[in-house]
């Protein structure tokens, strides 16, 4: 499966199967948000929020290719993301693009 964020691929003609998305809400245990509250007293890196966002987009992308090939498709071009708080310490990612099969 070839994903890009481009509305293209050099060398390639395809036809459009539609939009598909992937969607996870993350949180970190009660633990880590304690710990990273205190980071944001001295400031840095928040890095366990880091791995979470990460992982998210991850899992996000996954599912978006899953329904892709549910579709048949050979790829997804113009993927984006998107990010939003749900609550304190979750957020909610989504991954979508536009399924395509080669011609």
């Amino acid at each position: 499966m070839i994903l890009v964020n481009t509305d293209y691929i050099s060398g390639k003609e395809f036809e459009m199967l539609g939009l598909v998305k992937g969607s996870t809400i993350q949180s970190k245990n009660i633990g880590r948000d304690i710990s990273q509250g205190f980071k944001t007293i001295v400031g840095g890196e928040l890095k366990a929020y880091n791995e979470m966002m990460n992982d998210a987009r991850a899992l996000a992308t996954k599912r978006m290719v899953q329904e892709a090939e549910g579709l048949g498709a050979d790829a997804v071009v113009n993927i984006r993301y998107a990010s939003s708080a749900i609550m304190q310490g979750a957020a909610e990612v989504i991954a979508y693009g536009t399924a395509v099969k080669f011609v």
